[in-house]
This record gives structure tokens, sequence and C-alpha cells, in this order.
């Protein structure tokens, strides 16, 4: 999972206004790290409409369609960090989370950030991070 966080796949202290801004953001780092066509960020808006991916403790999970399996080309994930906070259906978010897997990997990605996210003191953490090493070892340690 670590090798999948890379410093350029985080936006830290991001300012974003919306959770649709929110989503594109995560998606256009999915994007430019070549793990998904641009395609998948719609289809990231699309999954969202139909079901919220809220997932509680200030956590949000934008990931895309089944029928978007294509626009997958590689395993991913992004993060954006939102310390203030954004309104999420009537939540508030402050870390999104965009994902990709290939070929079922991200079934096994969602297990590792919910038990992460699980611990109040993690999220808490990676909220107030100034950097994408801190981020990586706060997954690392919670991935027992």
């Amino acid at each position: 999972m670590q090798n999948l966080l890379k410093d350029e796949n985080m936006l830290l202290n991001a300012t974003v206004q919306s959770k649709e801004e929110a989503i594109e953001k995560a998606g256009a780092l999915l994007v430019n790290s070549g793990a998904v066509t641009e395609d998948y960020i719609q289809s990231m808006k699309e999954r969202e409409a139909l079901v919220s991916t809220f997932m509680g403790n200030a956590l949000a999970i934008p990931h895309g369609t089944d029928e978007a399996k294509n626009e997958v080309l590689t395993s991913g994930l992004s993060l954006v960090q939102i310390p203030n906070g954004i309104t999420w259906d009537d939540e508030i978010v402050k870390v999104v989370i965009g994902i990709a897997g290939k070929d079922g990997e991200h079934l096994e990605l969602l297990s590792q950030i919910a038990i992460t996210f699980s611990e109040e003191e993690n999220v808490e953490k990676i909220v107030n991070a100034q950097d994408g090493e801190t981020i990586r070892q706060i997954f690392e340690e919670a991935d027992i």
C-alpha cells in the first residue's frame, strides 16, 4: 500500500469548496500517476451519485463504478488532505482517498484504509501531517 501512496499522489493542506471538487482533485492525482484514464474521474462522480463514499471518521473514499474497470490501468491511490474540512452529504470530510484497483486489488486497499481510519488518533495524525512520509508511516504502523 505504501508504494502506491507516493508524494506526487498526495495533495496536502488543500483548500476545496465542494465534494465534486475533492473528487476531481483525487481523480486528477490518479490520472497524473498513470493509474487511470481521464474518464475514470467521471465514473467516480457517477458512483458518488449512486451511493455516498463517506466512510465515517472524516474520511471519504471515492472510486469508480464497476463499469469503469477498463479505465483502470494499474492499481493506484491518491490522498487529498483538507485540514479545514468540507461538507460531504451532511458530514465533515478532512481526508479524501481516491482509489483504483486492478483485478480486485481495491478490496484489500479498502480494508487497510478502514483499519487505519478506525483509530481516531490516526485520523488526527493524517489530517495534521505536513508531509507524505508521515502519512505513509501512519498507514504502515496501522497495517498489522
